[in-house]
């Protein structure tokens, strides 16, 4: 448009002066053709100068190039590159998750997995078979920008498995060990199966969910104890106690109590005791109040003290006294079953004004489980 006003304002400019002339000083037709001559010069000259002023006149926009996503745009080789996500995203992939880069993404896979990448027209570096439980691999093509090539065709990535399963080195799924990856993925005992796993119990256990494990109450559920003894279920089994515990000079008072009616006979021993049964896991975490003591009758002005008489050699228990009727029994060391530790817990009742003391033993069994659940 700009070329187009010069020219007309450069014609119309042009016409009126040789109008003007022709008016004051008339001419003969050589002058005429001249003249003519001298006009068409003049306007090829000037259509030359409007052309050089445009062309001059004409500013270089910026070029922009845009590549698809997981590409950028190189200037120096003039084409689209992938990004290499895995050197560029410091989080790419979480929870110890190995990144392995492909073209225009990326994707996670264990740090035990392997990827295989190959032509189609090579030959496999083994010819031995392949394991069993194999399942085909689907494979992904490469891609390079927004084209394909043909060695890019050519390449496969052998990545994509059924769940539980990774590719191997012979471009073939194989089964993922799940007890061997995940450490602790089950309670107590972790067996592999192709493409997934399975948790299983110790024998006095029964599978809670998929991966915990119960106690079983054989007690409950029938056991094997005669007619004069007592079940007492403990973590992972059970065990059988005679229904009447006492022993000479003792004789059954009650259920789980022993006492002595001779007073020549029990001289020196405590007038009653009481048997008790606990359970407890191995390897419990300590301290821990696991047993309260407490003195069934209080006399007026009577004090008591308790203390462990007998089966603390080891030093793993701890009586402490709660007020002047209970005290609380305090594991101090962590004990590993299975076993069996039986403690004597002694109440001393005593009144300094009336000369009074008496003692009573309970006698506590503590069943320590072979497991820690």
């Amino acid at each position: 448009m700009l070329s187009q006003q010069k020219s007309r304002r450069r014609s119309s400019d042009s016409a009126s002066v040789p109008a003007a002339r022709a008016e004051l000083h008339p001419v003969s037709s050589d002058s005429a053709g001249v003249l003519n001559r001298m006009k068409s010069l003049q306007l090829l000259l000037h259509v030359r100068f409007l052309v050089v002023m445009v062309t001059a006149q004409q500013v270089d926009l910026p070029v922009t190039y845009s590549c698809t996503e997981g590409y950028k745009f190189n200037v120096a080789e003039q084409e689209c590159k992938d990004i290499n996500e895995c050197e560029t995203m410091s989080d790419a992939c979480k929870g110890g998750m190995g990144c392995i880069n492909l073209y225009g993404g990326y994707f996670c896979l264990p740090q035990s997995a392997q990827i295989i990448i190959t032509d189609r027209d090579e030959e496999p570096a083994t010819t031995q078979p392949p394991p069993l439980h194999l399942a085909p691999l689907l494979a992904v093509p490469a891609h390079h920008g927004n084209r394909q090539t043909p060695s890019n065709q050519a390449r496969l990535i052998s990545a994509q498995c059924p769940i539980g399963f990774i590719a191997d080195r012979f471009n073939y799924c194989t089964d993922v060990d799940e007890c061997l990856l995940f450490s602790g993925i089950c309670q107590w005992q972790c067996v592999n199966q192709p493409g997934s796993f399975r948790c299983v119990c110790p024998e006095g256990y029964q599978l809670q969910g998929p991966r915990l494990c119960q106690d079983i109450n054989e007690c409950e559920a029938g056991s094997n104890c005669h007619d004069d003894q007592v079940c007492w279920n403990y973590f992972g089994g059970y065990r059988c106690y005679p229904r009447n515990p006492c022993h000479e000079p003792y004789v059954q008072s009650g259920e789980s109590r022993c006492s002595c009616q001779s007073l020549s006979a029990c001289r020196g021993l405590p007038p009653t005791i009481v048997y008790k049964y606990m359970s407890i896991t191995s390897g419990r975490s300590v301290p821990a109040d696991i047993f309260q003591i407490q003195a069934t009758s209080v006399l007026p002005n009577m004090h008591n003290t308790f203390r462990i008489k007998a089966g603390n050699e080891g030093g793993q228990f701890f009586l402490r006294q709660s007020s002047n009727v209970s005290g609380m029994l305090v594991m101090t060391r962590p004990l590993a079953g299975p076993r069996e530790h039986i403690l004597d817990l002694e109440m001393v009742t005593q009144n300094s004004a009336l000369s009074y003391q008496s003692t009573s033993v309970l006698r506590l069994t503590v069943i320590v489980g072979p497991y820690t659940f």
